[in-house]
């Protein structure tokens, strides 16, 4: 009898701790969706983006355009923007890409048995620019933004878009995050 009572007072126990634990899932839930984030993010009225060309002051042809299709796929999927032409856009992105330095040793392996690896790093400085076209203000600015990548030896674009990345999430980031 006495083990009876046991029985029943452990699921009575569990059967309060779970109505408890829901309660308390349902009053965080609640009171959740009273908390949101104000001030980030662009506007509300941008829903297009045109992605000039950037100024290139650099040796690397082919760097404005793989930034700029690296941009309009992070945009496009990230912040749901819409590309444009630059007189139709909402936004512009705008920027200048100030150094591209290729090259620079990070390690190597000379084992005689073995042939010589090599890896290497390259470094891309620019700065960006989002121009609400809209009402003429400037959204975000950074001067700067150095990304830096590592390949093996011959293969620097695979180091490039290493870099590319690393811009494009801080210029997203950088969107996102008006405060």
């Amino acid at each position: 009898m006495e083990r009876v009572r046991a029985v029943r007072g452990g699921a009575r126990a569990g059967l309060h701790a779970r109505v408890g634990v829901a309660l308390a899932a349902l009053a965080c839930a609640a009171t959740g969706c009273l908390y949101g984030f104000a001030g980030g993010g662009l506007p509300p009225h941008v829903k297009t983006v045109a992605i000039l060309p950037f100024e290139n002051e650099t040796a690397a042809p082919e760097l404005p355009r793989e930034l700029q299709e690296a941009l309009r796929d992070a945009l496009r999927s990230r912040l749901g923007l819409r590309d444009a032409t630059e007189a139709r856009a909402h936004a512009l992105v705008r920027g200048k890409i100030s150094r591209y330095e290729a090259d620079i040793p990070v390690g190597f392996s000379a084992n005689d048995r073995q042939a010589t690896s090599v890896r290497r790093r390259l470094r891309v400085q620019v700065d960006v620019e989002i121009v609400d076209q809209v009402t003429g203000k400037t959204l975000w600015t950074r001067t700067g933004i150095t990304a830096e990548g590592e390949y093996a030896d011959r293969g620097e674009a695979q180091g490039r878009k290493q870099a590319i990345e690393r811009i494009v999430n801080d210029v997203i980031e950088g969107a996102q995050s008006q405060w």
